[in-house]
């Protein structure tokens, strides 16, 4: 792994061997994982001493790491395929899907770790290339890491990501926002209860307000530019708007899309739906003309 002096993280610690529950849990993901898109040549690497999969496609014009949802507990880059090569193919992105350590055997702060050092490796690549930064996103509980990321990257020796795109993230670990409650019964696939159950798994007795974990109580001064896309009727609603409403009282350019009656994360989820299209149309929007106004 790549040295990170100058983030500042907080040391890894020693966790817990998951649950045959869990584990059962992870293995039956594996039935609703998606083939990459034709003209998309896919490949695995280890980055930064990381395993990451690498989306890429003829002459890139940017670079995407993109950070798996799946409540740190679940969830790993081959269940992205074809999220991620997608928005290769829509955006024109080179898309690195890293495989972040999950909880409970790896609580946190290991995969803030992770990605860090993807991340640093990745500015290294682009400094040698064109010099612009790459771009980071993630759904839910991704997109939550990417936010730490960011909030991480600000203070510590490298350049801040280019843009964030964030998919249902998932930002305050307190697990305490309204829409838990309000969209319970329009929210088939996360709950209250079960990201109360993440949080444990991923904390383990650490703080669930240290803005490392739950960026939403970070200083966001400084961040860059930002898209949060959410359901109208998903719990994590509450986080997504929290989110967008506090970056951009920061300064932060934001751009948010509130999409009534699809499901959390559905470009992910439910990739066929015209909702889904959209979204990639959007995300395909946003990192061109973040890309281009640099």
């Amino acid at each position: 792994m790549m040295s990170l002096d100058g983030w500042n993280l907080p040391p890894v610690r020693e966790g817990r061997g998951a649950s045959e529950e869990l584990a059962a849990r992870r293995r039956g993901t594996a039935a609703y994982r998606e083939d990459p898109e034709p003209g998309v040549t896919v490949r695995q690497e280890l980055l930064g001493g990381v395993p990451c999969t690498f989306l890429e496609v003829p002459e890139p014009a940017l670079t995407l790491l993109y950070l798996h949802g799946g409540g740190y507990r679940m969830g790993d880059a081959d269940g992205w395929l074809g999220l991620g090569s997608r928005i290769a193919l829509a955006a024109r992105a080179r898309v690195v899907l890293a495989d972040y350590r999950l909880a409970p055997e790896g609580p946190f702060p290991a995969a803030l770790h992770d990605v860090a050092s993807v991340y640093s490796a990745l500015v290294e690549e682009t400094r040698e290339q064109d010099g612009f930064p790459p771009f980071v996103g993630g759904d839910s509980a991704g997109g939550g890491l990417a936010t730490s990321l960011a909030v991480a990257a600000r203070g510590a020796q490298v350049p801040m990501p280019a843009g964030l795109v964030l998919l249902s993230p998932w930002v305050d670990l307190t697990v305490t926002k309204p829409t838990y409650d309000s969209n319970a019964a329009t929210d088939q696939l996360i709950s209250k209860k079960s990201l109360q159950e993440a949080a444990e798994l991923y904390l383990q007795l650490h703080d669930p307000g240290d803005p490392l974990a739950s960026p939403l109580f970070a200083d966001l001064t400084g961040l860059p530019p930002m898209l949060v896309l959410a359901s109208c009727h998903e719990a994590l609603l509450g986080d997504s708007t929290a989110l967008a409403s506090r970056a951009a009282a920061a300064g932060v350019p934001v751009e948010a899309h509130l999409v009534p009656d699809v499901p959390h994360a559905w470009p992910a989820i439910e990739p066929t739906i015209p909702e889904s299209t959209n979204a990639i149309g959007t995300i395909t929007r946003f990192l061109t003309a973040t890309r281009a106004g640099a």
